[in-house]
């Protein structure tokens, strides 16, 4: 197998058909073998009955199913565990990603990229609850990740086999995968695609996401910097908060036992043994880390969705 294309469905049954129509057509074009992987996240419309219907009039399309909405993140995980193609591109059912721009991709893959991000720039969203906090998004994530790309939320990516084989999504981290690659070695780039108005639907995002990327945000830093050696991570705050309050509880003895200063009433004294309980706390906190790890790494992982059927 050439491609596979994983598209994630969540209430998406007016588009889908067109969707289908164009991407086949750019594909068969493309004259390599291919399989398009749908994935229903537990829609609640007539989307299942539609991707059947398709997969009755061509062999080409796997669909699987969840037994309820788990998030575009694990359906994006399904569509990745059971690609078989030596490229995957992954994009939206919504039709604002357009298939037309699926060459471009491989064009770049065929040139040694590991990893082709979509960059929407004339993207067609409004301006203050989509635009605005996309912008600070992206400028926030390349500065903490060290991966400079203008739009991580593009759904429209290309990518070598072995670089969605090796990372493993949780949460809502699919729109840090380009981070992700990065730190198992990928070489990443991106292109300019087109971007549609919505036809069909309604979006499922909004502004109350903004928190939940921020705090996505500081999991992925936490895992691209310290995933394998956590005591460094709370290590460190905590011999130093440790020093600072064993210095600070060495001075007031010395103040005690050779100036006898009376020290129930000084706050820093309260302040000192603080600060060595806190440290000893973080230090605490990195050895029950290190404990997690090792069992995150040597136990097998159990999957974020459930599957109620797989058409093949």
């Amino acid at each position: 197998m050439d491609i596979s294309v994983v598209i994630p469905v969540y209430n998406e049954e007016a588009s889908l058909n067109p969707l289908y129509e164009r991407l086949k057509k750019t594909l068969q074009e493309i004259n390599r073998s291919y399989e398009i992987i749908f994935i229903d996240d537990g829609s609640k419309d007539q989307s299942w009955r539609v991707l059947k219907h398709l997969k009755e009039k061509d062999e080409n399309i796997k669909l699987i199913r969840f037994t309820r909405n788990f998030g575009q993140t694990a359906a994006i995980s399904a569509g990745f565990e059971y690609a078989k193609g030596d490229i995957i591109v992954g994009m939206d059912a919504d039709l604002q990603n357009d298939p037309g721009d699926i060459p471009h991709f491989l064009a770049k893959i065929e040139e040694g990229y590991d990893l082709v991000s979509g960059w929407r720039r004339h993207r067609k969203d409004t301006l203050l609850t989509r635009k605005l906090p996309s912008w600070i998004a992206n400028w926030l994530i390349s500065k903490i990740t060290g991966v400079k790309l203008h739009d991580y939320g593009c759904s429209l990516k290309a990518y070598r086999s072995w670089v969605v084989k090796n990372i493993h999504l949780y949460g809502e981290m699919h729109r840090f995968i380009p981070a992700l690659a990065k730190w198992c070695g990928a070489s990443i780039t991106e292109i300019e695609v087109r971007h549609h108005p919505r036809r069909f639907g309604q979006t499922k995002y909004g502004l109350s996401r903004t928190l939940k990327v921020i705090l996505d945000l500081i999991t992925v830093k936490f895992l691209l910097s310290y995933s394998t050696k956590p005591l460094h991570f709370f290590g460190i705050p905590g011999i130093l908060s440790s020093l600072v309050g064993f210095f600070i509880c060495s001075y007031l003895s010395l103040l005690k036992f050779f100036y006898h200063v009376q020290l129930s009433q000084r706050p820093l004294l309260l302040l000192g043994i603080l600060l060595i309980f806190i440290g000893i706390q973080f230090i605490s906190l990195g050895l029950l880390g290190e404990l997690a790890i090792r069992i995150y790494h040597e136990t097998q992982r159990k999957s974020i969705y459930v599957i109620k059927e797989i058409i093949e």
